[in-house]
């Protein structure tokens, strides 16, 4: 069953346990997902569900932040609730020890010293790593290797 068929059937069975915290999550990763597909002019496919479902999971931990400055602790509990649902479609996070790894084997395969080269490694590592860990981490790490 694919991602976008997963989806589709939660949503069912949320209408269904009348859920609506979990429908409306859905149902608004459904519309990112369309407005990705009409504005884009891309394939529906996994790898797109994938990217939406992290950018609603990287926009919903952004207005956790807001809602925290602002003690709005009902809404953080809410938002927290949907990235918890949003995750659950998300693949496994890697390991610091398997990214750890993964950097290394980059490096040494470009041949990168310097953090000029940086691109040519996040160029390496990233169709391996995409939507598997923080990318900002990612960097981070690549960063403090190159130094």
């Amino acid at each position: 069953m694919t991602l976008i068929e997963q989806l589709k059937q939660d949503l069912i069975n949320a209408m269904k346990e009348k859920n609506k915290e979990k429908l409306n999550t859905l149902r608004s990763v459904k519309a990112a997902i369309q407005m990705e597909v009409i504005n884009n002019k891309k394939e529906e496919n996994d790898d797109l569900v994938l990217d939406v479902i992290n950018k609603q999971i990287k926009m919903r931990n952004d207005s956790i932040e807001e809602f925290k400055k602002a003690r709005r602790d009902d809404l953080v509990n809410s938002y927290q609730n949907e990235i918890d649902i949003l995750k659950t479609y998300m693949p496994e996070m890697l390991s610091d020890e398997e990214l750890d790894q993964i950097i290394a084997n980059a490096i040494s395969k470009t041949g990168a010293s310097t953090v000029k080269e940086m691109g040519i490694v996040m160029k390496e590592i990233t169709p391996i790593i995409k939507n598997r860990c923080d990318m900002k981490e990612v960097s981070c790490k690549i960063k403090d290797l190159l130094k």
